[in-house]
């Protein structure tokens, strides 16, 4: 009687603990809600004046706060990506749409591109010249056509017929011109004429949003202006899904900046997902993995969340552009490393 009884016990005592843990595991998460935004990496020569820092932190932290408030409100993933980069892009401080480097024939080409975790859904759009928020355009062409990426005079073509959408502005090329792209530019001409070292420092910055809502869902986005003197028709990775931006409810949402040659060979924003997916790493070792193992150094910087809120914001540069703030209260904006 007695082992019978012990073995009872046992048992018993084994399904408890069985059920706590699965408690544990189902548990809803204690973050309803979660937002992280970059405003590009930073390479040694992006030298920043004190006043340029306060500038960027103050902006994003408006950006959070503005961010925060509608995934409180129960704004969806999606929506809150799109509103947060087409507030970027307004922005000149940034190389997103208003502020966008110059092209090596002085002019704008724009990228952008955003995924919604739910569905898988995606749509993007390079080298746009007239359209003031390339974040918009690129979300029409995932809900109004069957593509995923427009380029060029075609992606232009498909604002025309957009129109009559309120979130789509046509302006003239030189609405992206700022004065201090426009040295920026001059420099690199210059040095390129001089057959220095040719390698276009990194600017401050291509923009990008990922984002948790109340529903469980993610979603991510990216816009940018590209590289300072690139060729005429270069398009990067932020307009590329699983280069420059990726999503899936299932393991994360994710951003990146730098030089996207890079992150385009790599598939880098999906090699972050598949880690998790296929290795079964945290977001914050998956985020680390790519930038340290498949990156080449001094090449950018990922922000990347899960579906349970967690944040990882990571580059192999000496600095980028980040800030992150979720429904706990925890809030982080951070320049340099």
């Amino acid at each position: 009687m007695l082992i019978l009884y012990r073995a009872l016990v046992i048992f018993f005592a084994t399904l408890v603990f069985a059920a706590g843990v699965h408690a544990v595991e189902d548990s809803p998460s204690k973050i309803e809600y979660a937002i992280a935004i970059h405003g590009g990496a930073l390479s040694k020569q992006s030298k920043l004046t004190d006043a340029e820092k306060e500038q960027y932190r103050r902006t994003l932290a408006r950006l959070l706060k503005t961010g925060c408030t509608m995934l409180a409100e129960g704004r969806r993933a999606i929506d809150v990506v799109e509103e947060t980069i087409r507030r970027m892009e307004d922005d000149p401080i940034f190389n997103a749409g208003r502020g966008a480097v110059f092209n090596r024939v002085g002019r704008h080409e724009l990228d952008a591109s955003i995924m919604d975790g739910r569905t898988h859904q995606a749509g993007a759009v390079a080298a746009v010249t007239t359209v003031k928020n390339p974040i918009s355009l690129a979300r029409l062409v995932m809900t109004e056509t069957r593509h995923v990426l427009l380029s060029s005079e075609g992606a232009d073509k498909f604002a025309d017929e957009m129109k009559d959408k309120p979130q789509i502005q046509r302006v003239p090329n030189r609405y992206f011109s700022t004065d201090k792209r426009r040295r920026q530019w001059r420099e690199a001409v210059e040095m390129e004429k001089k057959e220095k070292d040719q390698t276009t420092p990194l600017r401050p910055g291509t923009v990008g949003c990922v984002a948790l809502d109340k529903k469980g869902n993610l979603a991510a986005g990216t816009s940018t202006g590209g590289l300072t003197n690139k060729k005429w028709g270069r398009v990067g990775d932020s307009p590329i899904i699983g280069a420059g931006t990726y999503a899936d409810n299932a393991t994360c949402a994710v951003s990146g900046t730098g030089i996207g040659e890079y992150f385009i060979r790599s598939s880098a924003a999906f090699h972050v997902s598949a880690l998790m997916a296929y290795q079964g790493l945290s977001v914050d070792e998956a985020v680390r993995y790519v930038l340290k193992k498949v990156l080449p150094p001094d090449t950018g910087g990922i922000i990347a969340l899960d579906r349970h809120g967690r944040i990882s914001m990571h580059f192999n540069t000496p600095g980028m552009l980040r800030a992150a703030a979720d429904s706990t209260g925890k809030t982080e904006i951070r320049l340099m490393k």
